[in-house]
């Protein structure tokens, strides 16, 4: 079993019980990190793939360490100008073990479902205040609560009007 996931802006093939360096994550050594962002699983031959994650899939590791990378050497030079530049980096690193795959049954997919209404409920509200000022004023409506506001009204091609011609056909 193998899964391709998402570990700090970059996607890594991993498998269980592999140890993987990565950028350097946030928690201290020893903690256990879940990453939810898995893009494709491979389970006895059964491939699930996400469009662009597969919901509910999750990538358990713990860390074993921080370190710094090699040292890569960059050299700018142009010749026979006098122009030579030497510079040295190090990347800060992470080294995380596999410790489970889990195609579904995350804990932190649920938690964003649950959130997710609250969001639609705060959305919905300012909705029946644009109703409201409708009936008031459409000239000082933008375009775009003029569509709105002809789709619920049911008035076909609303999405080709112009401004005028949607509030013409608003006012009727």
């Amino acid at each position: 079993m193998y899964a391709i996931v998402e570990i700090a802006g970059q996607q890594f093939k991993v498998a269980k019980d592999q140890k993987v360096y990565v950028h350097r994550l946030q928690e201290k050594e020893g903690a256990k990190v879940t990453f939810d962002k898995v893009m494709l699983v491979e389970d006895k031959g059964n491939v699930t793939i996400g469009a662009p994650a597969i919901e509910g899939a999750a990538v358990t590791a713990k860390i074993l360490n921080h370190l710094k990378g090699d040292k890569v050497i960059v050299f700018k030079k142009k010749r026979r100008k006098g122009y030579k530049k030497k510079n040295g980096h190090r990347q800060y690193l992470s080294e995380i073990q596999i410790e489970n795959i889990a195609a579904s049954g995350a804990k932190k997919a649920t938690a964003k479902k649950a959130a997710a209404p609250k969001k639609e409920k705060a959305v919905e509200a300012p909705k029946a205040e644009v109703k409201e000022t409708a009936s008031n004023d459409l000239s000082s409506m933008t375009v775009a609560e003029l569509k709105a506001l002809a789709k619920e009204k049911g008035i076909k091609g609303y999405t080709s009007l112009k401004k005028a011609e949607l509030i013409d056909a608003l006012s009727k």
